[in-house]
C-alpha cells in the first residue's frame, strides 16, 4: 500500500489461501489500523526517543499493528500481540528492532489505562486526532457541515461498513428465508426496503444463495443512485463507468438492454464473472446485458435512451468502507479529478438521444466534484435540464433541489450524489 496500491485489491491478492475466519481477523486488524492510524501514531510518538521519523517504515507498521491489537482487539492476548510483533520485526529488521518493539509494546500494555494522547486546543485538530483523519479534510467538512455533524461523520467512518445485499431473481422475503436456512441473519434497510443487511459475520461466497445467484452486494447509496436514475421501462441504457456492475444490474430491472462499459479490461472481466454467477447472459443475441471495454471520455456507442456516468472521484463518501483513501487523498486531487469528471460528462452527453436522460453520479461529499461540475455543465449545455424522478421513486429525505444527496452522517450509508438531466427534444 505504501507503493500506491489500493487496500481492497491488495487484501484480495495477499489473502486467498486463508480460511474465512483468518481472513476476517486480518481484515479487522488491517482496516482497524488504517482507521485509527493518527491516534496510534500519537500514542507511539511519545514512547519512542526521537519520534516516529527515526523508524523504518516496516518497523513503524509492526508497532501500529501490535498497538492496535493491544488496545482494540480483545481476542488477542497481550503476550501474543507483543510476542508475534517482536518475532515479525526481528525476521526482517534484526534483533535491535525486536528489542525496541518489545520495550515499546510492553510499556503501552502497562500504561493502557492512561494511554490516550492529549487533544490539541484547536477543535479541528482535536477532531482530526480523536478520529484519525487528515486535519485539512476535517477542516473542509467543518466548513460544510459544522462541528457536530462532522464529528458524527468522522465517528461513523471508523466503524465497520455493513454488508448489504440485493435480491436477484427472487423476492426479498424469499431471499431472507433462504439466508436464514444458511444461518445468516438479516434485517431490512431503511430507504431501500428490498435490500437486506447481513447482521453477523459470514463468508458470503460459501452461502447456498450466493452459489445459486440469488443476490449481489450493493451499498444502499448505490441502489439509491440507480433508482433515482429511473430509466424508462424497456429502454436502452449505457453505464459508461460500470465496474463492478451493481448499478447496471439495478437499472436492468427496468431497461431492455444495459451496456455496461469500463476502461479497465480486468475490471470488465471481474464484472462479467459476477454477471455469470447471477446467470446473466452477456453473449447471446437476446441478451439484456452487454459488457464492453471502453473509455468513458470517448464512448464508442450510438445514442441511447439513458446514460449513467458514475465518474472517478475522491470517494470521500466511502472512507468508512475504504479507510486507506483518507491517507491517499491530496488537495490537488480535486482539480485533477474535476477536469476528468467534466470531460466524461461532456462526452457522455454526446451519446444521449434527443429527449433522453443523462445521469451524473459520484461517491464524493465535495462540491468541487458534485454541484460545481453539474452547474458548469448545465451552463454550457442549455439543451439539458435537471429533471428529478417522479415523486415516490426515492425518499424525499435524500432529495435536495431535485438532486440526490446521500450523506453518511444523516442516512447511515455511503455518501452519494447524483443529478438526473433530460436532453430536450429539439437537440440534435
Amino acid at each position: 500500500m505504501r507503493a500506491g496500491h489500493m487496500l481492497d485489491q491488495s487484501f484480495e491478492r495477499r489473502t486467498p489461501t486463508l480460511d474465512a475466519r483468518d481472513r476476517r481477523w486480518v481484515q479487522e486488524l488491517v482496516w482497524g489500523v488504517l482507521r485509527h492510524r493518527e491516534r496510534l501514531d500519537a500514542i507511539l510518538a511519545t514512547r519512542i526517543r526521537g519520534g516516529l521519523s527515526v523508524l523504518d517504515d516496516g518497523v513503524l507498521d509492526i508497532l501500529r499493528l501490535g498497538t492496535y491489537q493491544l488496545l482494540s482487539m480483545d481476542s488477542v492476548p497481550p503476550y501474543a500481540a507483543i510476542g508475534q510483533s517482536v518475532e515479525a520485526v526481528k525476521r526482517k529488521h534484526g534483533i535491535g528492532a525486536g528489542k525496541l518493539v518489545n520495550a515499546v509494546l510492553r510499556r503501552i500494555d502497562r500504561e493502557r489505562a492512561t494511554i490516550e494522547p492529549a487533544l490539541p486546543a484547536d477543535p479541528v485538530d482535536a477532531l482530526a486526532l480523536q478520529h484519525s483523519h487528515p486535519s485539512w479534510v476535517v477542516g473542509r467538512w467543518v466548513s460544510q457541515f459544522g462541528i457536530a455533524e462532522t464529528a458524527q461523520l468522522l465517528a461513523l467512518n471508523n466503524t465497520p461498513a455493513p454488508v448489504v445485499v440485493r435480491p436477484h431473481g427472487v423476492q426479498a422475503d424469499a431471499l431472507a428465508e433462504s439466508l436464514t436456512q444458511s444461518d445468516v441473519s438479516t434485517r431490512r434497510v431503511p430507504l431501500v426496503p428490498e435490500s437486506l443487511e447481513i447482521t453477523g459475520p459470514v463468508a458470503l461466497t460459501e452461502v447456498d444463495a450466493f452459489r445459486r445467484g440469488q443476490f449481489y452486494v450493493q451499498d444502499p447509496a448505490a441502489t439509491l443512485v440507480a433508482q433515482y436514475a429511473h430509466v424508462p421501462e424497456g429502454s436502452v441504457v449505457a453505464d459508461l463507468c460500470a465496474a463492478p456492475g451493481s448499478k447496471a444490474l439495478e437499472m436492468a430491472r427496468r431497461a431492455r438492454l444495459v451496456i455496461a462499459a469500463d476502461r479497465s479490461e480486468s475490471r470488465v472481466d471481474r464484472m462479467r464473472s459476477g454477471f455469470d454467477r447471477l446467470g446473466i447472459d452477456t453473449t447471446s443475441s437476446n441478451r439484456a446485458m452487454v459488457t464492453l471495454v471502453a473509455d468513458a471520455t470517448q464512448p464508442s456507442i450510438d445514442p441511447v435512451d439513458a446514460v449513467l456516468v458514475d465518474v472517478p472521484c475522491t470517494g470521500t463518501g466511502t472512507f468508512r468502507r475504504h479507510p486507506d483513501a483518507r491517507w491517499r487523498l491530496q488537495a490537488s486531487d480535486f482539480a485533477v479529478l474535476g477536469a476528468l469528471q467534466r470531460q466524461i460528462l461532456t462526452a457522455a452527453a454526446a451519446v444521449v438521444r434527443p429527449n433522453g436522460l443523462l445521469i451524473y453520479s459520484t461517491c464524493s461529499l465535495e462540491a468541487e466534484e458534485n454541484d460545481e461540475v453539474v452547474d458548469a455543465f448545465l451552463a454550457s449545455h442549455p439543451d439539458f435540464v435537471v429533471e428529478p424522478p417522479p415523486a415516490g421513486v426515492v425518499s424525499d429525505a435524500v432529495i435536495d433541489r431535485g438532486r440526490l444527496r446521500v450523506l453518511p452522517q444523516q442516512h447511515g450509508f455511503d455518501g452519494a450524489f447524483a443529478v438526473r438531466m433530460r436532453r430536450t427534444s429539439g437537440s440534435a
